[in-house]
């Protein structure tokens, strides 16, 4: 089960939506120096915002990486696969108990 937010969804929509207006009206504003001045305005850890920015960024195509929806998709296809696997691990010992059970020349 996934961990409770720390912080509400509107919330840290509205972060990085500051943090790229700052940085909008001054270009020479790093991300850095962005994220602290906005972290501490609306109270979210800077560590925090940088990485909801930089997520942000990847899914709006700015920079190089794994969307939130690729990752989402990446996870349910391993899932998936994780499933299969047990599933054909159980239909292969099945299969080998039920041609045990119907060879005559084994001893049993």
């Amino acid at each position: 089960m996934p961990a409770p937010r720390k912080y509400p969804q509107e919330l840290r929509e509205r972060a990085i939506r500051l943090v790229v207006e700052a940085r909008e009206q001054d270009p020479e504003l790093s991300v850095n120096a962005a994220v602290v001045r906005i972290g501490s305005r609306t109270g979210v850890n800077a560590d925090t915002l940088r990485g909801w920015v930089k997520q942000a960024d990847i899914d709006a195509g700015r920079r190089a990486g794994t969307t939130t929806d690729d990752a989402k998709k990446i996870k349910d296809l391993e899932a998936e696969v994780k499933e299969l696997k047990r599933a054909n691990e159980i239909l292969l010992a099945a299969s080998s108990f039920f041609a045990r059970e119907l060879d005559p020349r084994l001893p049993w």
